[in-house]
């Protein structure tokens, strides 16, 4: 027998591969190795038998058939659990990779493949200068979404490398850390906030030279969109089915790139994840507001977001008159008055989202009695033979709750129902053209969802109404400080919408240049000619005209908010008792289960109502507890349930932000959330 010491000193062969480009040296080395020996003088004892002179620091060892790094350099083989069979490679931990931007621009940077993919986007998007690097991840594209691109790839190799930027030279991308003072609160603008376009003085944060000028401005500026034959090429969502391939791809920001499958030269999609765009600045955040615009003009395009004719008409004029005219003029470049920038900072009030839609202030109002309203309103009640019965009736809404009564002189007594609308879904039902102005109310009761419709005589009445409806649905009343500016924020939009037509627009379409079918989605080109849609999309621009640069983008983000599935995310899941398939969209305040075959919801469920979520990794089931003993469970069918696991917690740790607190994020707090207990 062998005692145990005697056997620890024993040594034992271990082979090594080496990756580096040197040809005339080997790749794989043999060591004599003991288990006592740490990581650290393994990569010693390596290094010194390599023939090669070079900066060793960026490399570390890899473990093939364990897809692990070994990074704690004070381990032990024995603690490692490193064996004789152990395939271990010594490479680099920064590679190149290509990222599929918003704005659908290729760039090509180095990037950390043994850093949590958490850590590693927030480097990334320190080297392309956007802030908030949390709301951001790296999506792998499904195979689904991939086949309609295959054709076209095939014929047109040569234009898609001429298209990539190379950022490869960046302090991030060599592996060094950004200047903190990129992101400071109290430096000097480092973009024009009219224009976008980034001031001289910022090129010093990313390295010198005109390419890299040059590259800032593809990333700030919005250019040409693509033609309607690219546009058809693309992959085009058609079901609720079609919607969750997108988001099944998601990698899991606990873990490294290496471990996840992703190889040196890839190419993965940079794209907010978190639909809550947190201290928006267009003093400091003209690439993040460019690609937040190219994100929701792309799925606005490719139709992965419903919305109606007046509403495509609206993001045509802002994309094609506004925003492509004014990124191509040189009178961009010029600064801004004060006055623009104080019209752009008031638009950002209206713009932000956070998971309970807006921060709550210590005014007196919040304090003293909650205001109500009261007015007559028409109802609407679907029949069940397709008919709807209309009738107008006394409202009053105070608190989170609608009551109804015959007539004004009957509601000093008992109402003929009281709605209550806290955890309702509330979908505007607007036509400004036919003067509609409808809400329509997804009320949760026992077996599913109420419909009960509300119909406003104008526009200033929908606007409060609505406004008390939205903040009702999330627990608030009236007296809450985001009130006001909710009302606003609807009023701005319904004024967007209220175009009339302009003789000369609507008789001289054809001295227009432009291209319709480049602003709208495939739906609407084969509805319209192209003359009727250049005519409808100019009587739609009379209304922005008059916006700068900026301003023209934060509308369109705004507009793409005020969508009823802004900001939903679709996974096909089974749900614990049920005998088939249904959709759960996840949005930053809430779940909501939906029909697969219809497309109407069943039941929503609110983040603020949530006790605690947990997974049995073993059956892959996500299972969440709420208030009122009310708790759901159910497995994932079209994507890993550690994606939506990992979608609520992030949504909770956005939650937790604040202006007041510097920009170091709690990666700790992140992990804990998102992570699991795998």
């Amino acid at each position: 027998m062998v005692s145990s010491t005697e056997y620890g000193s024993h040594t034992w062969e271990l082979l090594l591969t080496v990756d580096h480009q040197h040809e005339d040296v080997k790749k794989e080395i043999s060591l004599q190795v003991t288990g006592d020996l740490h990581v650290g003088g393994l990569m010693l004892k390596l290094v010194e038998q390599i023939e090669i002179a070079q900066d060793w620091s960026d490399y570390a060892f890899w473990w093939e058939q364990k897809k692990c790094w070994l990074l704690k350099t004070h381990w032990t083989l024995d603690k490692c659990g490193v064996q004789a069979d152990a395939k271990l490679i010594f490479t680099t931990q920064h590679k190149m990779l290509r990222l599929r931007l918003p704005n659908m621009k290729t760039v090509r940077l180095k990037v950390s493949f043994s850093s949590t993919v958490f850590r590693a986007v927030s480097d990334i998007c320190k080297t392309l200068n956007i802030r908030r690097s949390e709301e951001l991840s790296l999506l792998k594209q499904s195979e689904g979404t991939l086949k309609k691109k295959k054709k076209k790839d095939k014929n047109s190799k040569e234009p898609a490398t001429e298209d990539i930027l190379n950022l490869c030279n960046s302090p991030v991308s060599s592996g060094l850390p950004a200047n903190p003072g990129l992101y400071s609160k109290t430096m000097t603008p480092t973009y024009d906030p009219a224009s976008g376009s980034p001031a001289s003085s910022t090129i010093t944060w990313f390295s010198d030279g005109s390419s890299t000028e040059r590259n800032c401005s593809i990333l700030a500026l919005s250019h040409p969109t693509c033609s309607p034959e690219m546009l058809a090429e693309m992959y085009q969502p058609r079901t609720l089915a079609d919607k969750a391939k997108l988001n099944a791809g998601w990698l899991d920001s606990s873990r490294s790139l290496m471990e996840q499958g992703v190889l040196e030269e890839d190419q993965l999609l940079l794209r907010f994840k978190y639909y809550t765009f947190f201290d928006l600045n267009p003093k400091y955040d003209a690439v993040r507001i460019n690609q937040i615009y190219e994100q929701a003009r792309w799925a606005i395009l490719l139709e992965e977001i419903d919305c109606t004719e007046e509403e495509m008409l609206i993001f045509a004029a802002l994309q094609a008159y506004h925003v492509s005219k004014l990124s191509l003029s040189s009178e961009t470049q010029d600064s801004t008055c004060e006055s623009e920038v104080d019209e752009v900072e008031a638009a950002l009030s209206n713009l932000e989202v956070t998971l309970e839609g807006g921060s709550k202030s210590n005014i007196l109002e919040d304090i003293t009695d909650i205001p109500k309203l009261a007015d007559n309103l028409k109802l609407v009640r679907p029949k069940k033979l397709a008919l709807k019965a209309i009738k107008t009736y006394w409202f009053v809404f105070r608190d989170t709750s609608i009551s109804y009564f015959k007539n004004k002189e009957s509601a000093l007594g008992e109402p003929i129902e009281k709605l209550n609308l806290k955890g309702c879904e509330v979908v505007p039902d607007v036509n400004v053209a036919a003067k509609k102005f409808g809400i329509k109310l997804l009320i949760p009761v026992a077996d599913g969802m109420n419909e009960v419709y509300l119909r406003c005589d104008n526009e200033d009445q929908y606007a409060r109404w609505m406004a008390a409806c939205v903040l009702a649905s999330k627990g608030r009343t009236m007296a809450d400080s985001s009130y006001q500016p909710e009302v606003q924020k609807i009023l701005s939009f319904l004024q967007m919408k209220n175009w009339t037509m302009c003789s000369q627009a609507a008789s001289e379409p054809e001295n227009v240049d432009m291209k319709p079918e480049c602003f709208v989605s495939p739906r609407y080109t084969k509805k319209f000619k192209s003359k009727q849609l250049t005519a409808r999309i100019l009587e739609a621009h009379q209304n922005v005209s008059q916006m700068s640069l900026v301003e023209a983008k934060l509308r369109f983000i705004q507009a793409w908010q005020s969508l009823p599935e802004f900001g939903l995310s679709y996974y096909i899941v089974r749900f614990k008792g049920s005998k088939k398939d249904d959709v759960l969209g996840v949005s930053y305040n809430r779940l909501i289960r939906i029909d697969m075959a219809t497309g109407d919801p069943i039941t929503t469920w609110r983040f603020s109502n949530m006790k605690q979520w947990n997974v049995n990794w073993e059956i892959r089931q996500v299972a969440i507890e709420f208030d009122q003993n009310v708790s759901i469970a159910f497995t994932c069918l079209s994507a890993d349930c550690k994606i939506i696991h990992e979608y609520i917690g992030g949504y909770i740790f956005l939650s937790t932000r604040s202006k007041d607190h510097n920009e170091t994020l709690d990666e700790e707090l992140f992990h804990k959330l998102t992570g699991g207990q795998e």
